[in-house]
């Protein structure tokens, strides 16, 4: 595994293998990687002949009051696990190295995150666009591998690639979860004994509700009303919502397209997002398509 700090670097050490025809794969990640980032890795290292691990903490993508100073940091673990799953270039770039003195060039995301997450976390979005489509530039890869927690941003950053024809392939890889349900988050490492077992019954709400749908529950109320049952011990539910997979417009009444039922809630003083996707059968929507939610 080479590590590179500088965009020159990288593409230096890339230009040989893209001339050879080699498939690029790319993780995006902030770091404080877990076994779901493994996952990702994984992926692109089984479909790829070469992947690029980034780490980059993007302070354009939080908040004022948001974690950015203490969001969690551990370069060497990082390292050990790019090692272990597969990774052939791990990026380490600077702030400076991507947002250069004087830099004002923005992507606007659009209507796709004013929803959800984009209710709560203004600008969020635009930080996550722009700093995704400046790897993208700089890695300049075949595919790219992203995880299902951050429902969401996949959404936003699939119509990115569809709205500025960048040539990448997005591929969304289900959700990794602990054995007690929640999903792994770089975040987790804020939550103590109790407040961990509390944070429990958002994944148990979801996957409840899931596993309603499932069995042949289509109704969008019960459905939510499944989830929110579970939900009693957090501390605050900022939003549970259930909404069209593409468009994540609100859904009512019976479920007949794909759907995400996504969550953020507070347990203590950390929040943490979850979601699961129902996808009804080619029967129910009268398509003749696969439906899969990994590949979006």
């Amino acid at each position: 595994m080479r590590v590179v700090r500088t965009i020159a670097d990288l593409r230096a050490l890339l230009r040989p293998l893209r001339d050879e025809g080699k498939r690029i794969g790319f993780v995006p990640t902030m770091g404080f990687l877990h076994d779901g980032h493994g996952a990702l890795i994984r992926q692109s290292a089984a479909r790829c002949d070469a992947t690029v691990v980034s780490i980059f903490v993007n302070p354009n993508q939080f908040g004022p009051g948001e974690d950015l100073a203490s969001y969690p940091r551990d370069l060497e673990r990082d390292q050990n696990l790019c090692l272990e799953t597969g990774t052939t270039v791990l990026f380490l770039p600077e702030v400076a190295e991507i947002y250069p003195t004087g830099f004002q060039t923005h992507v606007e995301p659009g209507r796709l995150a004013e929803p959800l997450c984009g209710q709560f976390r203004p600008g969020h979005f635009r930080g996550v666009a722009t700093v995704v489509a400046k790897l993208f530039n700089i890695v300049q890869p075949d595919v790219a591998f992203f995880g299902q927690k951050d429902f969401q941003q996949t959404v936003v950053i699939r119509r990115m690639v569809r709205d500025l024809n960048l040539p990448v392939d997005v591929v969304v890889v289900p959700t990794i979860r602990e054995t007690d349900g929640v999903a792994l988050s770089s975040r987790n490492t804020y939550l103590d004994e109790d407040a961990r077992k509390r944070a429990q019954g958002l994944s148990h709400g979801l996957l409840a509700a899931k596993a309603a749908f499932d069995a042949g529950e289509r109704q969008a109320a019960k459905l939510v009303e499944i989830a929110r049952r579970s939900l009693a011990d957090v501390d605050s539910i900022q939003y549970l919502e259930l909404v069209d997979a593409q468009a994540l417009e609100p859904l009512a009444g019976a479920v007949d397209r794909t759907a995400a039922l996504c969550a953020a809630v507070f347990v203590g003083g950390t929040r943490l997002i979850d979601n699961v996707v129902l996808a009804p059968s080619a029967v129910e929507t009268g398509l003749n398509v696969s439906l899969s939610p990994q590949r979006v």
